[in-house]
């Protein structure tokens, strides 16, 4: 793959989560350094989500990724095109069959509403205000 190339993928990671770093370092590994996929790290104090259209309550409250062409995908998509974008789709296939995917979406979103409490992570700066509902 040609270096140059834009990746496939962009996958919007929470960098202060340590269950999103443990999978943004998964999927880079899974990569293998073709970059098909690239992460930001909404967590940095240079992201601006307004270059995209967001707020970061807006990132904050779900993951979000962007296709090569710009377009802006959220919840449970994102890690269905990320993975795609990587080769290992098919990890994550099932969760686009018709009965499967509302339930898979919907995990999602109970993980994305809770995920503060379930890694064991502190937010009193206000940052994460939109995470907690």
């Amino acid at each position: 793959m040609d270096q140059t190339a834009p990746p496939e993928f962009t996958i919007l990671i929470d960098g202060d989560c340590p269950l999103c770093k443990r999978e943004a370092s998964l999927m880079t590994w899974m990569d293998r350094g073709r970059g098909r996929l690239a992460q930001v790290n909404i967590a940095d104090p240079g992201f601006d989500a307004a270059s995209l259209g967001l707020t970061r309550e807006r990132v904050m409250a779900t993951i979000h990724g962007l296709t090569r062409e710009g377009q802006i995908v959220t919840g449970m998509e994102t890690f269905r095109r990320a993975y795609a974008a990587i080769g290992w789709g098919w990890v994550l296939a099932w969760s686009n069959w018709p009965v499967l995917r509302p339930m898979a979406d919907a995990g999602y979103r109970w993980f994305a509403k809770n995920r503060l409490w379930l890694t064991g992570r502190r937010c009193d700066d206000g940052a994460c205000a939109a995470v907690r509902g």
